[in-house]
């Protein structure tokens, strides 16, 4: 899928001369730029949140390489995201079933080969998804000049490399990576434009409201980060005193949508809905982007709040802080749950070496009420004060 091109009159990126004291800090080495680099391709699958926290590593390769196309490895659901939308991202090709790259089931032999028969010559290819066991060989497979990325002992080579760690965030790993291709950061937050396009869609599945807007997201891809939607339904109460309340999401998060206006009292149930399962990507960026409060716990949604400029309240459990948790404070409040063991079993929850327990409970449900609603009601009081300022 081709996006619309950007890079016209554009600021650049100058790389500094050694030892100037106004260099970037980077987040690892900044390596030599590759030469000749015309076409480089990305590949980060895997959900949105996974695309926004690599997407300041692929600004730090279109400011290092100004005239090359960019092209990104990605899930469908980037291309929909992506499209029509400013960006540093040229196109995008959709991942086929991969084994450990997209999808489940195994690899689509005749899919992939299509896929790479398709994709083009590509100069420098970019790693940044996970360890390598089973990226750096996808690829590799474009057959692209250079390569940089991460890997663990028993994934391959690329041209540079760093050693993959679990617990190391995931935009800085991915900034990392960048500085092997000579990419200095320029951001290190993820920032998405919001487009009249997502405003006019927004507005068509919420049709007039005179109140501030308060979004829920109660889903996560993983169960065990998922916060009880009994609770949602208690902050959006809560919320509704004062604000209206949205529940977004996919189709799987409509049943968690209704259990939280269910668990509304009937006085403000009327002011909390739930449209999980029927925006457009372009429906929830604006939904988002127009709401004062986010709730929500570690997921994509949760995300493109942040990537939106909208402040947020999520609750995420602590090694999740360490990978994909927001950097500041002032605008995005986190609330974490310690729990390291299994609730069920009490296998480790954070050892890489022994297998994860079959269990899907909640591992963020000791985080309360109160101190999700107390910040809800902050940042909601600072909004009408910047309103009326």
């Amino acid at each position: 899928m081709r996006l619309p091109g950007w890079r016209r009159g554009k600021p650049r990126f100058v790389r500094p001369a050694p030892g100037y004291a106004g260099a970037v800090q980077t987040i690892g080495p900044l390596g030599d730029p590759f030469p000749n680099v015309a076409r480089i391709a990305v590949l980060r699958g895997g959900g949105l949140g996974d695309l926004l926290m690599a997407l300041p590593a692929i600004e730090a390769l279109d400011h290092a390489y100004p005239d090359a196309e960019i092209v990104l490895l990605g899930a469908p659901a980037h291309a929909a995201l992506l499209r029509d939308r400013p960006g540093p991202v040229d196109s995008v090709a959709p991942l086929p079933r991969a084994e450990g790259v997209h999808g489940l089931g195994g690899t689509d032999d005749a899919a992939v080969a299509r896929f790479f028969a398709e994709l083009g010559p590509v100069d420098l290819g970019v790693q940044v998804h996970g360890g390598g066991r089973w990226s750096n060989p996808f690829l590799l497979r474009a057959a692209p000049t250079w390569t940089v990325g991460s890997r663990t002992d028993d994934a391959a080579a690329l041209t540079r490399w760093l050693p993959f760690r679990y617990f190391q965030h995931e935009t800085m790993r991915a900034l990392e990576v960048a500085g092997l291709a000579g990419a200095a950061p320029t951001m290190v937050q993820a920032s998405l434009s919001v487009t009249e396009r997502d405003l006019d869609a927004a507005a068509a599945a919420l049709g007039p409201r005179e109140r501030p807007l308060v979004a829920i997201h109660p889903g996560a891809t993983d169960p065990r980060r998922r916060w009880p939607a009994r609770r949602f339904g208690e902050v959006a109460a809560t919320a509704a005193k004062t604000a209206d309340v949205v529940v977004v999401g996919a189709a799987d998060d409509a049943a968690l949508g209704a259990e939280i206006v269910n668990a509304v009292p009937a006085a403000p149930r009327g002011r909390v809905v739930s449209v999980a399962g029927e925006l457009s990507l372009p429906a929830l960026v604006g939904v988002l982007a127009s709401a004062s409060v986010m709730v929500a716990n570690d997921s994509g949604p949760r995300h493109i709040a942040q990537a939106v400029g909208t402040p947020t309240v999520s609750v995420y459990w602590m090694g999740n802080v360490i990978n994909a948790g927001p950097p500041g404070r002032h605008d995005h409040r986190v609330h974490i749950s310690w729990t390291a063991h299994c609730p069920v079993c009490q296998v480790s929850c954070t050892r890489q070496d022994i297998p994860r327990c079959p269990h899907d409970v909640s591992f963020v449900d000791e985080v309360t009420v109160d101190e999700i609603a107390d910040d809800v009601l902050d940042l909601l009081d600072r909004a009408e004060e910047l309103e009326c300022a």
